[in-house]
C-alpha cells in the first residue's frame, strides 16, 4: 500500500516511537524510508550578531541535527532501504516540501500530546502537516 514513507524525526521520545512504527510499516509493506531532520535557522530574526558567531552557532545546530539524524538511521534495520535528509527552515513547511519533492505517499511523525489552549497558542508542526499534506499523515501520539 505505501511504498515511499517520510519520517519526520527530531530525536524526541514521540519521534522515536513514530520511527519504530514507520520501520514496522516499511518492513511489512516493503517500503523505503526517508528520514528527515529539520533544524532552525539561527539567523532568522536576529540582528547585530557578528557573522563569525552566527556561523559558529549555525554549525553547532547543524552538527546536533546531523547527530540526531544519524541516531535515527542507526535504528533502521539492514534490508530496509532508507535515506537521510537534513534541512533548515520552518519545520512544517520543510516536511510539506519534502513530501512533494520526494514523491512520498505517507508521512509518519510523532505528536507531543499538547491539547486545548496550549496547542492553539503554541501551534504544532504535526497539526500543520496534517492539515496541509497532499498525502496521508500517520501521527503517533506521545506515550
Amino acid at each position: 500500500m505505501f511504498r515511499n514513507v517520510l519520517v519526520a524525526f527530531d530525536g524526541s521520545p514521540h519521534a522515536e516511537l513514530a520511527l519504530k512504527h514507520a520501520v514496522d510499516l516499511a518492513q511489512s509493506e516493503g517500503a523505503r524510508l526517508t528520514l528527515l531532520t529539520v533544524y532552525r535557522d539561527p539567523t532568522s530574526g536576529v540582528v547585530g550578531v557578528p557573522d563569525n558567531l552566527m556561523d559558529e552557532i549555525e554549525q553547532q545546530l547543524r552538527d546536533e541535527a546531523q547527530a540526531t539524524l544519524n541516531r535515527a538511521g542507526a535504528q533502521v534495520p539492514p534490508g530496509v532501504p532508507a535515506q537521510a535528509v537534513l534541512s533548515t527552515g520552518p519545520a512544517a513547511q520543510i516536511v510539506l516540501d519534502q513530501v512533494r519533492e520526494g514523491q512520498h505517499d505517507l508521512v509518519v511523525m510523532g505528536a507531543r500530546g499538547r491539547s486545548g489552549i496550549g496547542a492553539m497558542l503554541l501551534g504544532s508542526v504535526s497539526h500543520n502537516v496534517l492539515h496541509h499534506s497532499p498525502v496521508p499523515v500517520l501521527i503517533v501520539p506521545a506515550g
